[in-house]
């Protein structure tokens, strides 16, 4: 009997430790799994997807000086489907932004119909490339970019390239670079882009991402027209060296879309633009 009762106790301990090791079991499951974690699928990360997250929506303080006239445009992705062109034309949208392309594995899945119709309603069309730093090299990015979809063409309507920097969707804020690192990452993606194209590309990018991920460089408002994203009345304070935005997303909750955008300018900006 003695024998007996050792038995139980020892298969009860045993039961009572299995109990113990399955939550831990499931939590380390899950942590490992990115859905679980909360963590967007690589691919469908979004320009902007992260200002409200991280910047909120409001009122910002004073802001660079904007022109007169104000010209209205719309960024897109694959989120967007199959976009109604003519609406968005007849609301009085004039350009558009569509997303190519993310790191080196990840090409639109609509960019046909949304950069080819955004140009037959009339619009002045361009495309983006959504950056991850932490999986390629810039250089290996702008080709891959270039080579599907990024490209740029002297037709008067065609916008050059932009690069998407801002708060990874899918890990490490600043992708595991040092300030440093990360200026030197844009900086072989600009280059890189301008050799094969011939235009500068225009940078995306959040104030506060770009003042804690490159330290606040300003080694590229000399050549890199500006597009900066403020969900706000006014743009606010725009990254070092730059004295004026190019474009502003300024919300991303307007009709059809979602993502507008001001250029800052008249339409005749818009197309000096896109000649270069």
């Amino acid at each position: 009997m003695r024998v007996h009762r050792s038995g139980t106790t020892l298969a009860g301990a045993a039961l009572a430790a299995l109990a113990l090791l399955a939550p831990l079991a499931v939590s380390a499951g899950a942590a490992q799994d990115p859905a679980a974690a909360g963590v967007p699928p690589r691919g469908s990360a979004s320009m902007g997807m992260g200002v409200l997250a991280h910047d909120g929506r409001g009122t910002a303080p004073g802001g660079a000086p904007a022109r007169a006239a104000q010209t209205e445009g719309v960024d897109v992705s694959s989120h967007q489907g199959n976009v109604a062109w003519s609406t968005l034309w007849n609301s009085g949208v004039r350009w558009a932004y569509v997303k190519a392309t993310e790191g080196t594995y990840y090409k639109n899945t609509s960019f046909t119909q949304q950069y080819t119709g955004s140009y037959n309603v009339g619009m002045i069309r361009g495309s983006y490339h959504f950056a991850t730093p932490d999986t390629a090299s810039g250089a290996t990015q702008a080709d891959y970019f270039v080579a599907n979809g990024g490209g740029w063409s002297r037709d008067g309507r065609t916008l050059p390239g932009v690069l998407d920097i801002e708060w990874n969707p899918y890990g490490a804020t600043c992708y595991g670079k040092t300030q440093a690192g990360m200026v030197s990452w844009i900086r072989d993606f600009v280059n890189r882009y301008k050799a094969r194209t011939g235009r500068d590309p225009v940078i995306y990018t959040a104030t506060s991402w770009w003042t804690q991920c490159t330290g606040n460089s300003a080694a590229f408002a000399s050549a890199n027209p500006l597009w900066v994203a403020r969900y706000a009345s006014a743009v606010g304070e725009l990254p070092a060296g730059w004295q004026y935005y190019t474009m502003w997303q300024y919300t991303s909750s307007g009709p059809t879309v979602g993502d507008h955008n001001h250029f800052n300018g008249d339409l005749s900006r818009v197309q000096a633009l896109a000649n270069g």
